[in-house]
């Protein structure tokens, strides 16, 4: 049986964020995962998650200025400092939270900069999240994101991240496998399962191309999940996708798939 972690940001949006806690419990879910943790004190969401008896499965580093399109600072030259404050401050929230893994977003490109610089200063950057994670035995992840949902994005293939992890060469750096984004961009995916095998430590699903439930759309989740069960696969499974209607009506996928 698979441990599948709801993502608050996208599912139970009929109610208040700190109202998803019990309605994730209600269902069965054991785990959640959200964006961002930090409009809400750390002491608060400790609470809901133990009160509901829920994982801190994942969540992102700060990411820059969201509401003006930033999505990751990471591989932005100049920025090193404000990435650095955000990685003691996601550290902050991981120690209160017990979560053993967090979201590095890499950013967007920049022309005033060449692809090397950036490329350069995100595997700096994801080397020194690292090292600081590691202290507390907290895994660093890294996703591939598609470039049709973000343009303009730095990290956008399992191939690159693949690649980048060889540079970054950190025990505690994974890649966080959305298998939505990971379609949209090379597809392939079982192949891509084995060949990246041991180089993620989580994975998300959504359906391809509108992003709702993993039971619709053009991608067979639930063969997907019996060869991740067969593999031997014991991370999470996060559901990152935006509900068709009310979330609990939409759940029939999830039964089929425990």
């Amino acid at each position: 049986m698979f441990n599948f972690a709801a993502n608050l940001s996208m599912m139970f949006n009929e109610v208040p964020f700190t109202e998803r806690f019990a309605r994730a419990a209600n269902i069965g879910f054991k785990g959640v995962e959200y964006l961002f943790p930090y409009g809400k004190p750390k002491e608060e969401l400790a609470i809901l998650l133990k009160k509901h008896q829920l994982t801190q499965v994942l969540f992102n580093m700060p990411a820059g200025d969201w509401d003006s399109g930033e999505r990751g600072l990471a591989c932005l030259p100049g920025r090193e400092k404000v990435f650095a404050e955000g990685v003691h401050k996601a550290l902050e929230y991981a120690l209160s939270l017990d979560c053993n893994q967090v979201h590095a977003m890499a950013g967007k490109l920049d022309r005033q900069f060449t692809l090397d610089k950036q490329r350069e200063c995100y595997i700096k950057n994801i080397q020194y999240a690292a090292d600081v994670m590691a202290e507390h035995e907290i895994n660093v992840l890294i996703e591939p994101i598609n470039l049709r949902d973000m343009p303009g994005y730095f990290l956008t293939t399992p191939t690159q991240a693949e690649e980048l992890l060889r540079f970054i060469d950190r025990k505690n750096v994974f890649i966080q496998l959305d298998l939505y984004h990971c379609q949209i961009m090379e597809g392939d995916l079982l192949k891509t399962i084995e060949r990246l095998w041991g180089k993620f430590s989580h994975v998300q699903v959504a359906s391809v191309p509108e992003r709702h439930e993993p039971d619709s759309g053009e991608i067979n989740f639930l063969w997907l999940f019996s060869k991740l069960d067969e593999m031997g696969y014991k991370g999470w499974i996060g559901c990152e996708y935006r509900p068709v209607g009310i979330t609990e009506e939409g759940l029939g996928w999830l039964t089929k798939a425990q």
